[in-house]
């Protein structure tokens, strides 16, 4: 690698049989702590090479144009094109699973099976590897055979389900968005495989997109087991806390948080409304959740005599949470984000210095890093088959067949 792998995985060997998203935001994450990830690509790359636009940089006579979805999140990682359908590509990929501590795959249920890696093949392979199955519905149930994409496990899972504005609003279920629930499912893999890594046992941990996206509705899911009825869609309003969600300015929008009883008066001392304070509608949070609907009119009305910057320094200035609702480029430019490191570069073979999102975790004694760009297909082939053991004309060999 262009540089030697710091922090805490450092020495840790990944293979990853992943596409698009979820497969390989996890492998990244792992990449970031250190790990040394080595994408098995087919022939063709990674679906994600393709999804665009945008694409970076001009596409020249011969070379490739490059998808800044594939850009976001493969950094850290080696590239293996390989055909797998051929056996000569299999015994790579048995040889390479044969010396790694983990494998992350996300075939449909008997996928790999079919492809003769079945578990007692896998054990046979390597006694102390750590697998890391995603798939969309499990590996068993009556779903289990269908194909997983973040957008269908929103809606089934759901999570559309209390996203978005109510009907009277004009409001539809939405979905998130970003690809929340691929995220999500990286990371609940992440950390199953850094859990069974610190167990010290080999073990096959099962992820699913369902599955994640119905652990992410934490509290609207015990609101519902509560009251056996579905939680209603309130936009941008919090279903537990009142005030909490968005206020039209005179110039905009900003986001107000009222979290605390602490708060609550602050807020409506700042807003020159001193007398909701001792309204018996609203004096504790359960009362101005059961009354929302009248006092969100008055705060409302409020906040549409000053504009944003008014508001965001009064309320600011006496610790009431709030923010603008800001644009993807401004909050990455916000003098917080850039204080903390959140865009980031990394040097490119073919398009120089190129921005990335910065580390989301900080570890003061073995730091992560972003070493290296998003591989080229197949860049990092004849490294990682030589540290296999393949020699220069074993590989000169496969890459005659079309095998890497």
């Amino acid at each position: 690698m262009a540089e030697s792998p710091t922090g805490p995985l450092a020495g840790l060997r990944v293979v990853e049989l992943s596409t698009v998203l979820a497969g390989p935001y996890c492998a990244m994450v792992l990449a970031d702590l250190g790990a040394d990830v080595i994408k098995v690509e087919p022939p063709e790359g990674d679906a994600t090479r393709g999804y665009g636009p945008p694409w970076v940089g001009p596409a020249q006579p011969g070379g490739e144009r490059f998808a800044t979805y594939f850009l976001a999140v493969n950094r850290n990682k080696r590239s293996l094109r390989l055909d797998m359908r051929r056996p000569e590509g299999m015994e790579v990929v048995r040889r390479l699973i044969g010396q790694s501590a983990v494998l992350i795959e996300n075939f449909r249920p008997g996928g790999l099976e079919r492809l003769g890696l079945g578990q007692a093949e896998l054990a046979a392979l390597n006694p102390k590897l750590v697998q890391l199955s995603i798939t969309g519905y499990g590996p068993a149930g009556p779903d289990a055979a269908k194909p997983g994409y973040d957008f269908v496990a929103q809606a089934v899972g759901g999570l559309m389900s209390v996203t978005g504005f109510p009907d009277d609003q004009g409001g539809q279920p939405t979905k998130v968005g970003v690809a929340l629930t691929d995220l999500f499912t990286g990371l609940l893999g992440a950390v199953g495989v850094l859990a069974a890594l610190s167990a010290g046992v080999a073990q096959r941990i099962d992820v699913s997109l369902l599955e994640s996206t119905l652990a992410m509705l934490i509290n609207q899911a015990q609101n519902a087991f509560a009251t056996a009825e579905q939680p209603p869609r309130l936009g941008n309003a919090h279903p537990n806390i009142v005030p909490y969600e968005t206020f039209a300015t005179a110039d905009g929008q900003i986001v107000v948080a009222v979290g605390s009883e602490r708060q609550w008066p602050k807020l409506c001392e700042e807003l020159d409304l001193p007398e909701l304070v001792s309204d018996p509608r609203f004096t504790t949070n359960d009362l101005r959740v059961r009354h929302r609907a009248e006092l969100r009119p008055i705060l409302a009305e409020a906040f549409g005599t000053a504009d944003s910057q008014h508001w965001l320094r009064r309320l600011d200035e006496a610790g009431v949470p709030c923010g603008p609702v800001n644009s993807v480029l401004a909050a990455f430019e916000s003098p917080q984000a850039v204080a903390r490191g959140m865009r980031a570069s990394v040097a490119h073979p073919e398009l120089g210095e190129m921005p990335q999102i910065g580390l989301p975790y900080k570890l003061s004694g073995t730091p992560a890093s972003i070493r290296t760009a998003p591989p080229m297909l197949g860049e990092h082939s004849d490294a990682v088959l030589g540290e296999l053991g393949y020699s220069p004309g074993d590989i000169a060999t496969l890459r005659s067949e079309g095998v890497i």
